[in-house]
């Protein structure tokens, strides 16, 4: 019995080496940068094995302990990914400070799924808890219809409805200044790029987006969402933004280009030092990460980041509390990760990969497009 259990914690504790290392691989196949994902999940399987070799072992001879040294730096490779969203780890965004007439902004984002028809979870969502911004994505003309009951709370908005899983809408009670809809790399992908006045004048951006992600049924490579994330980071650099970015990334905070993201752009991430908000997936409590995200600019520190209940979708909604303190930013700002020269070199050539990628995507979309019009128009006359 005992022997079986150790050949079990054999093989756990083979693959957990073995998914580790492929992770490390510099490539943006889906099959690769899949493993970017479950690193939570990869170390509490390495950490069970772990103890179960240290258990369960008959005796040690010098597999075991090359599987037993490989296991311990993989079980560390993953703790260093997640460490940083936990409280064993210094804060990167400070607590906001009781300050009369305090200038906050709330924001609610939520990935509505566009099947889904439970729309009035939504809308009792938004009257509940009341945000200032909400981003919906993955919203159709079904979603539009449904949230114009909210409209006269949010008289500020930008409609995006699309049926292919892309669409996007913002609602504000703030002025929103020169909205525009951009699709960066993909031509039916949008995100939103606007200008936001806050309660005390200031001005600052705001940028929705929802990149395709790197999946057997989507994009087979995860360079359109990386470039995306990457220029839309390298421009608020670039201009010196204040900044807020919000949207589902289709990627986890830890990954290399989300990382990268943070050091290229100078934004911060009120998760780290303090624990993980995973959205997604709703319906498989272990099979859950972090895909639903916020970034902002040193000038703004956290009052509250919470999980919200189910709206019927795969991914639960956000709700972030940021309140503006101009004194903040300097202290702040020692808490961003200066980008390298290698970063910026590697960015640069990842926006330029993604061009190209984007621009053999549309063109697969587009034919697609047509070829589904000319299915339709085919049935319809034979009917």
């Amino acid at each position: 019995m005992l022997d079986s259990l150790y050949f079990i914690f054999q093989i756990l504790a083979g693959l957990v080496v073995f998914v580790s290392v492929w992770g490390l691989l510099p490539l943006d196949h889906w099959w690769i940068r899949g493993v970017d994902f479950p690193r939570i999940q990869i170390l509490v399987i390495g950490l069970v094995s772990l103890i179960g070799l240290l258990v369960s072992a008959p005796q040690w001879e010098s597999w075991d302990v090359i599987l037993l040294v490989a296991l311990i730096a993989a079980v560390g490779l993953q703790l260093r990914m997640i460490l940083p969203y936990t409280r064993l780890w210094k804060k990167e965004v400070r607590q906001a400070l009781p300050i009369d007439d305090a200038v906050q902004l709330k924001l609610m984002v939520s990935n509505v799924l566009t099947p889904n028809n439970n729309t009035q979870a939504l809308v009792d969502l938004v009257q509940q808890k009341q945000p200032d911004v909400l981003i919906t994505l993955e919203s159709d003309q079904k979603w539009q219809d449904a949230l114009t009951v909210i409209e006269p709370d949010y008289p500020y908005t930008v409609k995006v409805p699309l049926d292919n899983l892309y669409g996007m809408h913002l609602y504000s009670k703030f002025e929103l200044i020169d909205p525009e809809v951009k699709y960066l790399l993909i031509d039916d992908i949008p995100s939103i790029h606007t200008q936001l006045r806050l309660p005390n004048g200031e001005v600052i951006w705001l940028y929705c987006l929802h990149p395709m992600p790197p999946s057997p049924t989507e994009a087979d490579k995860s360079t359109t969402r990386d470039a995306e994330l990457l220029m839309v980071g390298r421009h608020i650099k670039e201009n010196n933004q204040t900044a807020i970015l919000a949207g589902d990334l289709n990627d986890v905070a830890w990954s290399k280009t989300t990382l990268m993201f943070q050091r290229i752009s100078g934004l911060l991430d009120p998760r780290i030092g303090r624990f993980f908000i995973n959205t997604f997936h709703v319906d498989y409590p272990f099979l859950r990460w972090a895909l639903d995200h916020i970034f902002h600019s040193p000038c703004f520190t956290l009052v509250d980041i919470e999980r919200l209940p189910s709206i019927g979708s795969d991914h639960f909604p956000v709700l972030t509390t940021l309140q503006y303190e101009a004194c903040a930013t300097a202290e702040q700002q020692q808490n961003a990760t200066e980008a390298t020269a290698k970063d910026k070199q590697e960015t640069a050539e990842k926006i330029e990969e993604g061009k190209e990628e984007g621009e053999r995507l549309s063109q697969e979309h587009a034919e697609a497009e047509q070829e589904k019009a000319e299915q339709e128009k085919s049935g319809a006359q034979c009917q």
